[in-house]
């Protein structure tokens, strides 16, 4: 049996297009611009060709286009139309969108056919920020909604993190500019979301800093470790469902008394979980909000 997701119900065409299901249908039954398929007991569902159809209808009613005109074009007058927008002014959304076709069809190719366009016009930095962070968002929620399995998520989230580490190498040749501190980036034990720490640490470097990674599920002791052999050192953490809301404000009081005591280091923290910090709590853990927050305090 093919593993590739090919059948959609109409719930996943609206969290996967942004359109609201009610919308879809009135859609089909006044201007007839999809046609779906129906079970026995008349549910019913989509193909990819279908998915891909909405996203376009979706791209150019976005754009100003009226439904009533859209359901109007032949498929080649519509593709047609598509790149006209997406070379003029929307390449964010059609990037997405194209991401989001090469995830649910794991499609290699497509990714990084996509990337490469991009990349002809953007510089990394500005694809991280304008496209993977919404994509990653936006994949989130779709997971959550059931429409993508997480081997969906598994697939996009690898091709990411090979074009942060192909990034981040190219980069690391460089000498580091700055040595007021040193950067070391880890996740807390159990934590295995890396993508955003992944960047963090391009983006550290980009900014002249030396950075140590020490990646998913490192332990208190190994933070300790680090001490031996560097004096100011900031602590970077991405902290997406560990330490769990409960353990949080202990487990930075435990980081405090053992590992920054010295009142030189500190710890830089980000993530959902972060916003079950205490903030009062601590004298040397900063909270962040986002990615670009920290990126203008280095």
């Amino acid at each position: 049996m093919n593993n590739v997701k090919n059948v959609f119900s109409i719930k996943d065409l609206e969290n996967l297009s942004g359109i609201k299901a009610h919308t879809i249908r009135i859609w089909e039954k006044r201007y007839n611009v999809l046609e779906p398929m129906r079970t026995d007991t008349n549910i019913r569902y989509y193909d990819l060709p279908a998915l891909q159809r909405l996203l376009n209808i979706t791209l150019l009613h976005n754009h100003g286009y009226k439904i009533s005109k859209i359901s109007k074009l032949t498929p080649d007058k519509l593709t047609i139309l598509v790149r006209e927008i997406v070379n003029e002014k929307s390449v964010k959304h059609h990037a997405i969108n194209a991401f989001k076709m090469a995830m649910m069809n794991f499609d290699q190719t497509l990714f990084f056919n996509t990337y490469s366009n991009l990349l002809s016009e953007k510089s990394f930095r500005e694809i991280f920020f304008e496209i993977f962070i919404p994509l990653m968002n936006e994949i989130g929620l779709l997971w959550q909604s059931e429409t993508i399995s997480p081997a969906h998520e598994h697939f996009i989230s690898y091709l990411i993190k090979q074009k942060l580490l192909v990034n981040t190498e190219k980069i690391q040749v460089l000498e580091p500019t700055k040595d007021d501190r040193v950067f070391v980036l880890y996740l807390p034990s159990n934590e295995i979301h890396e993508l955003g720490l992944m960047y963090l640490n391009y983006e550290i470097i980009l900014n002249g800093y030396k950075t140590i990674y020490l990646g998913e599920s490192v332990p208190i002791e190994s933070l300790r470790d680090i001490k031996k052999y560097f004096d100011k050192v900031t602590y970077v953490s991405y902290m997406t469902v560990e330490p769990n809301k409960d353990e949080i404000n202990n487990y930075l009081k435990q980081i405090e008394e053992e590992i920054l005591e010295d009142g030189q280091s500190e710890l830089w923290t980000i993530g959902r979980i972060t916003e079950y910090i205490k903030p009062d709590l601590f004298k040397n853990v900063r909270v962040f909000n986002s990615i670009l927050e920290i990126s203008n305090n280095l």
